[in-house]
């Protein structure tokens, strides 16, 4: 019996030290795990700190607005006259931009997207304005959940901008 009672105690003891060893490698595992999700934070905050010095980036760009191109006369002029000419759909003509407003866009460079089937004007917005509504931007609008939001205010009142 005495033979039992020690096997025992050396097993209850055996039994703590590795309870206790489990415990240690569970919290070095989870300080571990920690550590790694703390990092995958930290390359993710410096990703969007990236992608948001990006955007502002752009943003700060915005006196070269990007305008599409759709009419191959309207190319022509633009680079002929060295300002953004367009095919305007509402008018069925060519519009050069600014002609009534004021608020002409000089051709900084156009640019060809890889398929080779779209243009694309970089101009210097001479005047604040490039929309009719009065705005900076003809895309003022942008798709918030399921809806379209206005996020550019009006800078001047249209009915200034145009003398009808």
């Amino acid at each position: 019996e005495a033979v039992v009672a020690l096997a025992r105690q050396e097993l209850e003891r055996v039994q703590s030290i590795a309870n206790d060893a489990q415990r240690t490698y569970d919290r070095e595992r989870a300080e571990a795990i920690q550590a790694k999700l703390d990092a995958e934070r930290e390359e993710a905050e410096a990703i969007a700190a990236a992608a948001k010095a990006i955007i502002e980036r752009e943003e700060a760009v915005a006196a070269q607005e990007k305008f599409l191109v759709e009419n191959a006369e309207a190319v022509e002029a633009t680079v002929a006259e060295g300002r953004a000419v367009y095919w305007s759909r509402s008018r069925a003509k060519l519009w050069r931009k600014g002609e009534e407003s004021g608020n002409v866009q000089r051709l900084v460079e156009m640019r060809l997207d890889c398929d080779s089937d779209v243009l694309c004007y970089r101009v210097e917005q001479l005047g604040s304005i490039a929309c009719h509504t009065g705005r900076r931007s003809c895309f003022y609008r942008r798709l918030e959940g399921d809806a379209w939001q206005t996020v550019e205010p009006v800078l001047k009142d249209p009915n200034q901008m145009y003398k009808k």
